[in-house]
């Protein structure tokens, strides 16, 4: 029983985090963006709806599928917030399902929601934004969560990280490079 609270309260703060919070932060910062200077991407809303949808929905698509393969295949969650474990971690390393397309499927999803964001709200200060935090989001990943997995599976994460890319699906990685 406990640990069914453990997931409620991981995929909980995760949803307000990740799908609440950061959005709003975005609709916040699109406001400030139309404040300070009038720099439109694309003056049709069509325009902008034809381009973000499709990012949103591959974007949601891929945060759906890998918190199911984590849930239902390696037997955990993602919730694993600077060293703190708030659901339950992950019993088996995951290399299918969306994990053959990134190590982090679930920030490449929430990177891409929030691309779609920017361009739907018509921000340049967005899309700014998420390309100056993107080195500090691989940073952490590479800091904190693979150094847990290189912990726990070993070889393992070794060789699955030299064949599949850190955050985004179409990358080759070079043998070798980590």
């Amino acid at each position: 029983m406990k640990e069914t609270w453990r997931y409620i309260l991981g995929y909980t703060l995760g949803f307000l985090v990740f799908l609440v919070l950061i959005p709003f932060g975005f609709y916040a910062l699109a406001r400030l963006d139309h404040l300070l200077w009038n720099v439109r991407l694309f003056d049709r809303a069509a325009v902008r709806l034809v381009i973000s949808l499709p990012i949103f929905i591959l974007g949601l698509v891929f945060m759906i599928w890998s918190n199911w393969a984590l849930y239902r295949i390696g037997k955990g969650g993602p919730t694993d917030v600077f060293g703190l474990s708030v659901s339950p971690q992950t019993h088996k390393l995951v290399i299918v399902g969306p994990y053959r397309y990134s190590r982090n499927p679930m920030v490449f999803g929430a990177l891409s929601i929030y691309l779609s964001l920017g361009v739907f709200l018509n921000s340049t200060l967005c899309l700014v934004f998420l390309l100056m935090t993107l080195p500090f989001v691989i940073l952490y990943l590479k800091s904190t969560e693979e150094k847990r997995l290189l912990k726990d599976f070993g070889q393992a994460f070794v060789d699955y990280q030299q064949k599949v890319p850190l955050i985004f699906p179409l990358i080759k990685r070079k043998i070798g490079a980590r």
